[in-house]
This record gives C-alpha cells, sequence and structure tokens, in this order.
C-alpha cells in the first residue's frame, strides 16, 4: 500500500494512494496509519491536492558512505562502522516544495537514497525483528552544502539547512529493499544509478546499529546512504529522485529569500 500525507482546503490528513479510471486518488485514512487503520471510503483525487512530507519524523538518521564506489568518489574509504549523523525536523520537505540554496555555500550537491520509516517504538532491536518495525520506505534526497561539509570538517550545517531533506512522494508499505534501481536526474539528466544491492550494510544492519543506541519512535526515518555520482544543484534545476517500486520525489532548486 502507498499511503501520502497531504493537505487540501487547509486541512491536513493520511490517504491510501490508489489507481481510479481517470487517475490517482486518494482514500482518506482515518486516525494515523502507524496502528490498525481504516479507510474512510472518501476519496480525493490526487492532481485536488498538495503533496506533503508522508511523515514528520522526531528524528532523520542518516547514514554515511554506504556505497562503496560514492565513498571513493569523494576520496574516502567505506568506514569500518556506519557513520550516523542527524538531520534535524526543519530540513524536512515533501515532494514539490522547493530546496533553498543556503547562503553560506557554493556548492551544493544532490544525493538520491533510499529511506526508511520506522512504524513502531523500538531500541536494541534484534536482526530477526528488523521487518517488524519498518512502517515502509520512500525516497529520499540527502542535500549536501559540500563545501561546507569539507572547511567544517562536520555535517551538522551542511547537511542539515533547511530544506535539505525531501522526502516522498508516499510510503510504500510493501517493498523489498534488497535490489531496486535507484537513480537521480537533474533537469532530466541522469546523475545516479544504481541498486540498494550495492549497499555495504543492509537495512538490517542499519537498524540494528542504530538502535543499539537510541529508541526510534513511529514516523522516524533512517537514510541508507547513497549510490555513485553525487554532483552540484543550482538554482533553477529540478532534481528527482525515482526508486523502482517506490515513485519519483521531485523538487526544484531556489535561491534562499
Amino acid at each position: 500500500m502507498r499511503i501520502a500525507r497531504f493537505s487540501i482546503d487547509g486541512n491536513v490528513a493520511f490517504g491510501a494512494v490508489e489507481e481510479g479510471p481517470d487517475g490517482l486518488l486518494l482514500d482518506i485514512i482515518k486516525g494515523i496509519p502507524y496502528a490498525d487503520f481504516e479507510l474512510s471510503g472518501t476519496k480525493v483525487p490526487l492532481s485536488k491536492v498538495r503533496l506533503l512530507p508522508p511523515v514528520l519524523p522526531n528524528k532523520v538518521v542518516a547514514i554515511g558512505r554506504n556505497y562503496a564506489e560514492h565513498a571513493a568518489e569523494l576520496g574516502n574509504e567505506v568506514p569500518e562502522v556506519p557513520v550516523a549523523f542527524f538531520k534535524p525536523t526543519t530540513s524536512v520537505i515533501g515532494s514539490g516544495d522547493a530546496i533553498e540554496y543556503p547562503s553560506f555555500s557554493e556548492e551544493l550537491h544532490h544525493e538520491a537514497e533510499l529511506a526508511v520509516v520506522i512504524g513502531r517504538m523500538c531500541r536494541e532491536v534484534p536482526r530477526e525483528r528488523v521487518k517488524d518495525v519498518i512502517f515502509g520506505y520512500t525516497c529520499a534526497n540527502d542535500v549536501t552544502a559540500r563545501d561546507a561539509q569539507r572547511r567544517e570538517k562536520q555535517w551538522a550545517r551542511a547537511k542539515g539547512f533547511d530544506t535539505s531533506c525531501p522526502l516522498g512522494p508516499w510510503v510504500e508499505t510493501d517493498f523489498d529493499p534488497a535490489d531496486a534501481v535507484i537513480q537521480c536526474t537533474v533537469n532530466g539528466e541522469q546523475r545516479q544509478l544504481g541498486r540498494t544491492s550495492e549497499m555495504v550494510r543492509s537495512v538490517e544492519d542499519l537498524i540494528v546499529h542504530i538502535t543499539e543506541a537510541m529508541t526510534l519512535l513511529p514516523g522516524d526515518v533512517v537514510l541508507t546512504g547513497t549510490p555513485a555520482g553525487v554532483g552540484p544543484l543550482n538554482a533553477g534545476d529540478e532534481v528527482a529522485v525515482t526508486i523502482e517500486g517506490i515513485g519519483t520525489l521531485t523538487n526544484k532548486v531556489i535561491k534562499r529569500g
């Protein structure tokens, strides 16, 4: 099932995405989708709503250098243990929202990623229970101020500025992350093309590692790393992240202010 979060006429709701005779429809969900829920039967055309970030995470835990070729293209080794960092909730935007080019950077990069959405509170999750705590998957773009990342030697501002974490367009609950195509285009030109099977550490490995240290809450998001091919974004560009079996996340880059 594909579950979207959206606004219409000033109201915010979740809905199940389904095919209609004239395009995609949203069947409005009663309540929130992390617990047992019912479909209301009230349906609205997707074209009539504004898609929002599919979840509002308490935290976004991101993993760096989880694809060997990406680590190599930036002159880095694959780390011995996963490198985790945070993106704040204020960095999260949805499909169709604008990425604002930060004033402190002159080298903004796209990073297409598979995002894991957590469905229940969990801590110290054993590997065999990882699937039980996952709500679903969505597309993500770990937008990075590369020059600030190099200059500041840590990643808080470079990867945590406002609008640096596009998520969407919806959450796919029926998805196998083992070997899906992931790609990024800028103005229709392909920049990144990889497969989730190329991840150094699997989704199970990452959830086990993260929850050894912290509790994850329903709606929290884990970014799993980006394949090779990261590159520049400029004001006016349209960047799209597509993951096979999920959909396409599209954002335009604008100047801040």
